[in-house]
């Protein structure tokens, strides 16, 4: 239990099938607390609302209290989230809802404890229901088209705001990959974004990039800084640097990379977050250096680990930046010593390694990492990519082709399994780039099953999740593909990382073209042979 929960006078329990044993033994309701380090809202309610002996004592006396981190248990988040966090669920002891709310102050939990427990002396189970998102699962499939991605790219240009840049008309996220669609396909609109991030999100202090704002216009910033968001946006940015060369898109980049390395680094992996502190934020510059910074959570996970591993080599990919490259590869050994019979666990932190494993989004984003790997370092990581990929294949791929959340087992409403698209997307782009790099046309066919699984809805699908369109659109119209017969590090194989193509796949130490040559590949079409970084750069441009 976290130290958060321990200042409270609830009586928490972890979650757990020994939770809810007790409580179907007891013939209780149980109260479910989703809450997170980084969360300032979750903290206040810890310190004033469970924090009333009276109420605390309420709630021990009629629920079998329940905390559960959001980041350490995904699954329980978002079969439970009421929209927010923290979030305060109330389930009977098989995990079915009876209500739910976010925030609750003193008084209003009061009257929600006292009407869930008057709704459960009179009606018990009979109140209970399943959330919709988890009895609908069934997407609809249809044939893989580039209609999929023409869809998208009409939400990218309809959805954007015009007056203050981003996407979406009350609070403002930085939707990393939807700027990455954007930067090969609206790129305008993707520049205009990442200026509206700088100039809101970004710590010009300290760097690193705060969670989001909460109003259109960016203000009223959230000043949490996540291990996720910060990697994706590392990313995002080297990408625009890629395409423009511009100091304003690599230097937002190579500041957080040096946040990441220094304050969120833990021994030997990433931490997940640091926490808000909006007075140490709020402050100029002289009290912020002589004030104790917010605390970092050093708790690695394996997929956030695996996004920061992907961007720092994609960032030393384009700019031969010596930090980025290290620290990429010391993460992506870390991230091999979480993979256990293929399967990943999802987080370490100091009492060893959770529970959760198999998670298909810690399989989607460490496949990735070593896909990437394997271009920007050599092949030699491509055999662990394929392990944690063909695991998630064997374990988490239903028959209609979609891939599920996780094992389908566990307490609650664990033991049925969601379908999220975003982390089918995620997955799916990454076989693509495994089916190219092993020349395995099986990986493809997974990604085209995968991503078709959900291609009858491609019309409802928003802008948020813009990676799915990138993943549907780089199997109708195959991405470049680069082979150079040069080692990892040659001049030629870094100028192949460097075309202007953030979609393409870079094969290293490729054998079917003469040595010390590079060949661009696309829609059937093979270049001349290049053999120098100046006739690489003149054949690019050529297929561009």
């Amino acid at each position: 239990m976290d130290e958060f929960a321990e200042r409270t006078k609830i009586e928490w329990r972890e979650w757990g099938e020994e939770a809810f044993s007790e409580a179907r033994d007891a013939g209780k309701p149980i109260l479910l607390s989703l809450s997170a380090r980084w969360c300032s809202w979750c903290h206040e309610m810890d310190e004033t609302t469970y924090a009333v002996p009276t109420l605390a004592a309420n709630v021990n006396d009629s629920f079998v209290p329940v905390r559960a981190d959001i980041d350490r248990h995904p699954r329980v988040r978002e079969r439970y989230n009421m929209g927010g966090f923290p979030s305060t669920v109330f389930l009977t002891p098989e995990g079915e809802h009876l209500t739910g709310a976010t925030f609750l102050d003193p008084d209003t939990m009061r009257q929600v404890v006292g009407q869930v427990r008057d709704l459960w002396t009179h009606k018990g189970r009979d109140a209970a229901q399943v959330p919709r998102n988890v009895r609908d699962q069934n997407p609809p499939a249809d044939e893989v088209t580039e209609e999929i991605e023409r869809l998208l790219v009409g939400q990218v240009e309809d959805r954007f705001d015009q007056t203050h840049g981003g996407w979406g008309d009350d609070a403002k996220f930085p939707l990393p990959r939807t700027v990455e669609f954007a930067l090969k396909r609206d790129r305008e609109r993707a520049l205009a974004t990442l200026s509206a991030v700088t100039q809101n999100l970004f710590d010009d202090y300290e760097g690193g990039f705060f969670r989001y704002a909460s109003t259109r216009d960016w203000r009223d910033v959230h000043h949490e800084k996540m291990l996720d968001s910060n990697a994706a946006l590392v990313r995002a940015y080297a990408n625009a640097y890629l395409y423009t060369g511009e100091d304003r898109y690599r230097d937002p980049a190579e500041k957080t990379i040096e946040y990441l390395t220094t304050t969120i680094w833990r021994d030997d992996a990433f931490g997940g977050s640091q926490q808000p502190g909006e007075e140490y934020y709020e402050g100029d510059a002289s009290n912020r250096e002589s004030e104790d910074a917010p605390p970092v959570d050093p708790t690695a996970f394996a997929d956030w680990n695996a996004l920061a591993a992907d961007a720092l080599l994609t960032f030393a990919a384009y700019t031969d930046d010596e930090r980025a490259r290290r620290y990429g590869e010391r993460t992506v050994d870390f991230l091999a010593s979480l993979v256990e019979d293929g399967g990943v666990v999802h987080y370490r932190d100091g009492d060893g390694a959770g529970s959760e494993r198999g998670l298909l989004v810690d399989h989607a984003y460490v496949t990735r990492a070593f896909v990437t790997a394997a271009q920007v370092l050599g092949d030699e990581y491509l055999a662990t990519a394929r392990t944690v990929a063909d695991h998630a294949i064997e374990t988490l791929q239903r028959k209609d082709g979609a891939f599920v959340d996780g094992p389908a087992d566990g307490p609650g409403l664990l033991d049925r399994p969601l379908r999220p698209i975003d982390g089918n997307a995620a997955l799916a782009d990454a076989l693509v780039d495994l089916s190219i790099l092993t020349g395995a046309s099986s990986y493809e066919e997974t990604a085209r099953d995968a991503v078709g699984a959900f291609a009858g809805a491609a019309d409802r699908i928003g802008v948020q999740v813009a990676g799915y369109a990138t993943a549907a659109s780089r199997l109708t119209r195959p991405p470049l593909r680069i082979a150079v017969a040069a080692p990892p590090g040659s001049d030629l194989h870094r100028a192949a990382l460097r075309v202007a193509d953030h979609e393409k796949v870079v094969v290293p130490n490729a054998d079917e073209y003469e040595r010390g040559t590079a060949r661009l590949v696309a829609d059937g079409t093979v270049s001349d042979p290049a053999s120098t970084p100046a006739e690489l750069s003149e054949f690019a441009e050529i297929f561009f």
